[in-house]
């Protein structure tokens, strides 16, 4: 969810699909729950965002998240965030709002949604003293369930889809990523030398050179569910528990060093502090005297 007090530009999708509540999206919606209202809440890029208000069988007020995209990207990016926030809120459901659905708008095809529990949200980040250790245990909780990095789905990094082929090694995983990405910019920037000259260094030098350490030499890792997109825009906190929250995941399993980057680039408020408090939970891997090139090679 973006920032409203930086965010100024008009949404590709429109308004109007956040002003009823679509058939499909009804019926994703616990048995017995009558709708009250919808209206407009949040600011995201990319989505219309909204919050639905019902009633339960019992009578209580119940309110929901409801996020809108259209195309075949939209469709891709809220089934990967569907997916992912599954994932995390089955390995620790205190950090992250429960998924309830996913799917398609019956009365329009190119419209697509993700519906949640809806949580009211502080307007301040996580405190140190506390995300950090939660964002820990969300790593030694989510291990893969059949041993290898990457992730079932496709996830998307706002609205570029990540390549999450399964892979034995962490290395094969982490360079299938990045080429693809580095594919993504010629294909919009086009045929550059200096950055063909720098691809080639990462790809064959940086990268066996930081990460193929991690599984030799009697070291190993373990591929651990990461948010993917961990910045201060994308975690807040419940104004009603007071506990830190996370979304818009763009998960894999990985290494679980992977969601520190965003915290290394000094423009966000969640930085450095947070590194140093996370380690006290979560040591770093070895080789631990490669750990901040290995940060500084995950914000590439």
């Amino acid at each position: 969810m973006a920032d409203s007090s930086i965010w100024d530009q008009e949404i590709a999708v429109p308004a109007s699909v956040i002003s009823f509540v679509d058939d499909n999206v009804s019926k994703q919606l616990p048995d017995g729950s009558t709708v009250v209202s919808i209206s407009s809440y949040g600011v995201s890029y990319w989505t219309r965002t909204a919050e639905i208000k019902t009633t339960d069988s019992t009578g209580d007020d119940v309110s929901f998240f409801l996020k809108v995209a259209q195309g075949d990207i939209g469709k891709g990016m809220l089934h990967g965030e569907f997916h992912s926030m599954t994932a995390i809120h089955n390995a620790m459901p205190d950090i992250a709002p429960q998924p309830i659905g996913h799917g398609t708008y019956e009365g329009d095809s190119d419209t697509h949604f993700f519906l949640c529990r809806f949580h009211n949200m502080t307007d301040s980040i996580p405190d140190v003293e506390d995300f950090p250790a939660a964002l820990a245990q969300l790593h030694k909780s989510g291990i893969s369930p059949n041993g290898k990095f990457g992730f079932p789905v496709t996830t998307y990094q706002g609205r570029l889809p990540q390549n999450t082929t399964e892979c034995e090694t962490w290395e094969e995983c982490f360079s299938n990523g990045i080429e693809q990405f580095f594919e993504a910019e010629q294909e919009a920037q086009g045929l550059d030398e200096e950055m063909t000259t720098l691809r080639k260094g990462i790809m064959e030098k940086v990268i066996p050179r930081l990460l193929r350490p991690l599984e030799t030499g009697g070291n190993t890792i373990q591929p651990r569910l990461v948010h993917g997109d961990l910045w201060d825009g994308n975690t807040s906190v419940d104004a009603e528990t007071g506990k830190p929250l996370i979304f818009d995941a763009c998960s894999s399993y990985a290494h679980n060093e992977y969601d520190l980057a965003p915290w290394r680039p000094l423009r966000h408020q969640i930085g450095k502090p947070y590194v140093v408090e996370y380690l006290e939970h979560f040591p770093r891997s070895e080789p631990e005297v490669d750990f901040d090139d290995r940060n500084a090679l995950y914000c590439v």
